[in-house]
């Protein structure tokens, strides 16, 4: 079957004609107009094919791809799960998929993700929640839920996804498949709709490492678009994507095997400390002594630029506009009551109030602070190692609805994977086990540009693991 070939099989497959870029587009279609009412993974669906003669000659070759319904597509709907943008259609296109689809990627459909991508379990999508492929009644996680699930599902071979606070990570983990967090500025932003802009990140979610160096190397580079894009010259990570690193040595942080994680998800982790140890991996205690602050200070900082991020949605330029106002202040209020969900709205007036006289030195700047403090430890952790491991979730995937009121402990799910945004590092989930038929995933926090000992040194784990390969039988048909 199609769908478990990896990436590098098809591009091969299509090479050689024993395929063509029109039957694997639309084996994809068929798979997600079979699957995707149960998953609603999926927001919209792009049934038209590209003439399959402009594939001709392209690195990509007509390989489908789902893009997270967070990036602009010019001519189609780009929602960012919110009834505010519900029937917007954009006028260009994200730098990631121009440069994607110049590379010869066809795009299958739009994912479904939490409303502005704020969320960890894609419940606040005003489209509906998406599901876990495992388990139907589980959240898929968040906000780049919808992308993790269809990949999971293999209804995509492969999806883009952001993170701002682990939104690529984490639902990866829940999804048993692999998902990238780049260093920040690596790919551009440019077309992302933007919720917290010092730490959005693009990347993207698929069954492997290769398979995610492969669209890496394609998307990533310097975009004059973009004032935060990085204007350094990218390392390839397919190049050198089964090279075996040598004397690498991994960090594992005291504050990662706590009392609060799941104690099925620590075993899991001592099992890949034993497989990399096996590997030839040296493996060494460190402290990140600021990570009980993560939470915290993301909450602060992340709301204080959503806020200021969300207010050019007033009904007067695009998007939703309310037809029960009387003057001028009435249209942004109406506005945005009727356009923004709970959870959006929650984080809007929490990014006003630090923001506001009075309480901006207490708590925006102060969190600043705490930044530097943050980075500045894995600045010193990384003197010592070479990767930091943790899990990437503390907890397994939970019951939809289950933390909908309960908006702190929703938080904490992204207790491991903030820090690495706060510090503008790239970072990793991949699947390193089950418990139940649950996946579970670990975590890998590299130095700046280092992209490519992520993507190898995961790579080279699953050469030797297949936790990987596995997916719901359900979908496996």
């Amino acid at each position: 079957m199609l769908h478990h070939l990896s990436i590098k099989e098809l591009i091969a497959s299509l090479t050689e004609k024993k395929l063509s870029s029109e039957e694997l587009f639309s084996y994809y279609q068929e798979r997600i107009q079979k699957y995707n009412p149960e998953l609603n993974a999926f927001i919209s669906v792009n049934e038209s094919f590209l003439d399959k003669d402009s594939m001709i000659g392209t690195k990509l070759k007509g390989i489908p791809i789902a893009h997270k319904d967070i990036f602009c597509m010019k001519g189609h709907l780009t929602t960012c799960g919110s009834k505010m943008l519900a029937n917007f259609k954009s006028p260009y296109d994200a730098t990631i998929i121009a440069r994607l689809a110049s590379a010869g990627a066809l795009t299958l459909g739009k994912t479904n993700m939490d409303e502005f991508a704020m969320g960890s379990s894609n419940e606040t999508s005003f489209f509906g929640p998406c599901k876990n492929p495992w388990n139907l009644k589980l959240v898929p996680g968040g906000s780049s839920g919808g992308s993790a699930s269809a990949v999971a599902a293999r209804l995509a071979p492969i999806a883009t996804a952001t993170d701002t606070g682990g939104s690529i990570r984490q639902p990866a983990a829940f999804c048993g498949v692999t998902g990238l967090k780049p260093t920040y500025g690596m790919i551009s932003r440019f077309g992302m709709i933007a919720f917290a802009s010092s730490l959005d990140q693009a990347g993207f979610i698929a069954p492997s490492a290769e398979d995610i160096a492969i669209f890496y190397d394609l998307a990533s580079g310097y975009d004059p678009k973009d004032s935060t894009s990085i204007n350094d010259q990218v390392t390839y990570t397919t190049k050198n994507l089964d090279h075996k690193p040598n004397a690498l040595t991994i960090g594992i942080a005291k504050s990662s095997l706590d009392k609060h994680a799941d104690p099925h998800i620590l075993n899991a982790i001592k099992q890949t400390v034993n497989q990399f140890e096996k590997m030839g991996a040296k493996i060494i205690e460190i402290d990140l002594k600021n990570s009980q602050l993560n939470v915290p200070t993301y909450y602060i900082i992340a709301p204080a630029e959503a806020s200021s991020n969300l207010s050019r949605f007033d009904g007067v330029r695009y998007g939703h506009r309310s037809e029960e106002s009387q003057s001028l202040q009435s249209l942004y209020a109406n506005t945005r009551s009727e356009g923004f969900g709970d959870e959006v709205k929650r984080r809007i007036l929490l990014g006003s109030y630090v923001l506001s006289a009075g309480f901006y030195d207490a708590y925006y700047i102060k969190a600043l602070r705490v930044r530097r403090l943050i980075a500045n430890d894995y600045k010193e952790a990384f003197k010592k190692v070479d990767l930091i491991l943790s899990p990437t979730t503390p907890n397994l995937p939970f019951a939809i609805g289950e933390k909908s009121n309960d908006p702190i402990s929703m938080y904490h799910n992204d207790a491991y994977t903030i820090g690495a945004n706060l510090a503008g590092l790239p970072a990793i989930s991949f699947p390193i086990g089950f418990h139940n038929g649950l996946p579970i995933g670990g975590h890998f926090v590299a130095q700046h540009l280092r992209e490519d000992l992520l993507l190898n040194t995961v790579n080279l784990f699953q050469k030797e693991t297949d936790f990987h390969q596995q997916m719901p039988q359900e979908f496996d048909r």
